[in-house]
C-alpha cells in the first residue's frame, strides 16, 4: 500500500464515526442534534464524496446555546485565573495527542494539503497555551494617582461572545479566537463554517475532556442565514469575533447593532509584495510564491498582488512563469501535493471566473487559468500578466491560487499602485535600503506589514487590518482588550473638598 493509500485510509477511519453519526451540536455539556431534526450534507472537495449530515440549526439553538454561556458565565468568570489556566493548558495537550487525526480530518474536509495541515494542530496547541500563561495577569489594570484619589484600572471579561470561524484552516483559526475568550474568563457560542465542520467538533470534544466546565463551550452548526444571524442578533450574546469576507462583516455589524454588540472583525484582504530593483530577488521570489500558493491560495493574508520595479520585471517573471508551472497539484494526503482543491464547487466557479475577466480586460495568462479534468475542485495555480491596476483581478479579493503582477518605475507609484483598494490587511516589502523601508511602510495602507519576510507570525504581536480588511486586534494583550472590559475605581485618600447643593 502506498503512503497516499494508507493516508487515506487512516483519515476515512478518523470520519466514520462522524460519517455514521453526524456532526452535532454542543450546548450545555452535552452532543445533541438540531432542535428541529434537521441537518444538511457535508462532501468532501477531493472528489465529491459524502463524509457526514450535519446538524442545521436555527434561532431556536442558538437561544439554547446563548443560555447555556450565560447561566455558565458567573463561575467561570470568578474561576481562579490559574485554574483557567490548567484546563487550558490540558486543552492543549488533547490537540497534541490528537494532532494527527486533526490534520487528516482537516484534509478531507477543506482540501488543504498534508504539508500545512500537519501543522495547523500544533499551532493550535500554541495557540491555548499562550493564552493560558497569560489569563493570569489578564486582569492586571494600572494605578493612576490624583491629589484627591487613587484610581485603579482592572479589566472583567465582558460575558458570553459568539465566535464565527471560516472554512480556511478552521482548526486554527478556531483555537486563536476561542483560547483568548476562555483566558479572559468569557464563555462562548462558536458558529463554525457549514464548508468545514468536522474539526471544530473534535477540537470541543477536546475541550470537555480536558475538564472545561459544561456551559463554558457551546458549538452551534448551521448556516450564516439562519444561526449566524441568531447569533448576531442576540441579547445575551455581549461581543462577536468573525473571520471571514468584507461583506458578511457588514452584515454582521448591522444585525448587531440593535443590541450595541461590540465586534471584531478579521476580513478580507487584496495584499501587494513589493519587489524593488535592489531587493534579494531570489528570496523575494520564494516569499511571493509561497504566500499565494501555499493554503491553495485561500488565505486572507497571500500576496495576491506582485508589484514589481519595472527594471527587474522581466527576468523576475521568467522566473516566476517556471516556478508556478512546477508547483504539484494532486490530493491532499500526498505530502508531495502543494495546492489541493479549494474549498467548494460555488468558491471554485468563483475563482474559475476570473480566469475570463482577466481575458476580457486585457491581461494575459502567463500560467495555469484552467482546471484540470476528473472529480474534485482543483484548478492550476494560476499567474496573471500584462494587468493594470484598475482591473478587477488587481482589485477583487479572488482567495484561490491566483497571483496578478503589476509593474512600477518609481516609489511614488508603487506606493498609490499598493493603496488603491479597498482593502488593508498585510503588505511586503523586499528592498535592501532600510530608509526607503522605513519610508514606505509608513504610508503603506496595512495593519500588518513584513520587510524582506514572508507572514512569520508572532503571537504576542497585533493581527488585524483596515479599511475594508476589518476593525480590531488579535494577539497578546490586544485579544484581552477585545473579550474584556476596562473598569476603573477611584478611592479618596482623604477628606477632599466636596461641593454642598442646597446647605
Amino acid at each position: 500500500m502506498s503512503e497516499l493509500s494508507a493516508n487515506i485510509t487512516k483519515a476515512e477511519a478518523y470520519l466514520a464515526r462522524f460519517k455514521e453519526g453526524g456532526v452535532m451540536n454542543h450546548i450545555g455539556g452535552k452532543s445533541v442534534p438540531a432542535l428541529s431534526g434537521e441537518t444538511f450534507e457535508n462532501h468532501s472537495p477531493v472528489d465529491e464524496e459524502f463524509l457526514c449530515h450535519v446538524a442545521k440549526s436555527g434561532a431556536a439553538d442558538i437561544d439554547a446555546a446563548a443560555r447555556s454561556a450565560h447561566a455558565a458565565f458567573a463561575a467561570w468568570r470568578d474561576l481562579p485565573a490559574t485554574n483557567r489556566k490548567k484546563i487550558l493548558h490540558k486543552i492543549a495537550d488533547g490537540i497534541e495527542a490528537r494532532a494527527e487525526e486533526i490534520a487528516f480530518a482537516e484534509c478531507l474536509d477543506t482540501g488543504q494539503p498534508l504539508r500545512f495541515m500537519s501543522k495547523a494542530a500544533l499551532r493550535g496547541a500554541e495557540n491555548f497555551r499562550f493564552f493560558a500563561d497569560r489569563a493570569p495577569a489578564a486582569r492586571d489594570g494600572q494605578s493612576l494617582p490624583s491629589p484627591t484619589l487613587m484610581n485603579v484600572t482592572t479589566r472583567v471579561p465582558i460575558g458570553p461572545v459568539g465566535v464565527i470561524t471560516p472554512w480556511n484552516t478552521p482548526f486554527m483559526l478556531s483555537t486563536w479566537k476561542i483560547a483568548p475568550a476562555l483566558a479572559a474568563g468569557c464563555t462562548v457560542v462558536h458558529k463554525p463554517a457549514e464548508f468545514s465542520p468536522v474539526t471544530a467538533s473534535i477540537l470541543c470534544e477536546i475541550a470537555h475532556d480536558a475538564g472545561l466546565p459544561d456551559g463554558v463551550w457551546n458549538l452551534v452548526n448551521g448556516f450564516g442565514e439562519d444561526a449566524g444571524k441568531a447569533l448576531t442578533e442576540h441579547k445575551l450574546i455581549k461581543a462577536i469575533a468573525f473571520v471571514g469576507e468584507s461583506k458578511t462583516g457588514s452584515m454582521i455589524m448591522r444585525q448587531g447593532s440593535e443590541s450595541l454588540k461590540r465586534v471584531h472583525f478579521e476580513l478580507g484582504g487584496k495584499n501587494p509584495v513589493i519587489v524593488f530593483d535592489d531587493a534579494d530577488l531570489d528570496r523575494a521570489l520564494d516569499a511571493a510564491i509561497f504566500m499565494i500558493y501555499s493554503l491553495n491560495g485561500e488565505r486572507c493574508t497571500s500576496s495576491s498582488r506582485l508589484l514589481l520595479q519595472k527594471s527587474i520585471a522581466g527576468e523576475f517573471i521568467d522566473k516566476l512563469v517556471a516556478r508556478v508551472n512546477s508547483i504539484r497539484v494532486g490530493h491532499p494526503l500526498d505530502r508531495n501535493t502543494e495546492i489541493g482543491p479549494l474549498i467548494h464547487q460555488t468558491h471554485f466557479e468563483k475563482v474559475c471566473s476570473y480566469f475570463d475577466i482577466a481575458q476580457k480586460d486585457g491581461a494575459t495568462i502567463a500560467a495555469g487559468g484552467k482546471a484540470p479534468q476528473g472529480k474534485g475542485h482543483y484548478v492550476r495555480p494560476t499567474l496573471f500578466t500584462n494587468a493594470t491596476p484598475d482591473m478587477r483581478i488587481a482589485q477583487e479579493e479572488i482567495f484561490g491560487p491566483v497571483l496578478t503582477t503589476l509593474i512600477f518605475e518609481t516609489e511614488g507609484e508603487a506606493l498609490e499602485i499598493a493603496n488603491g483598494v479597498d482593502y488593508g490587511l498585510t503588505g511586503y516589502v523586499w528592498t535592501q535600503d532600510i530608509i526607503r523601508a522605513m519610508r514606505f511602510t509608513d504610508k503603506l495602507e496595512a495593519g500588518m506589514i513584513w520587510v524582506n519576510s514572508e507572514n512569520v507570525r508572532h503571537l504576542p504581536t497585533p493581527f488585524g487590518g483596515v479599511k475594508a480588511s476589518g476593525i480590531g486586534r488579535d494577539g497578546g494583550d490586544w485579544s484581552f482588550e477585545f473579550y474584556m472590559e476596562q473598569k476603573h475605581i477611584g478611592f479618596a485618600i482623604g477628606e477632599h473638598s466636596i461641593p454642598r447643593l442646597g446647605a
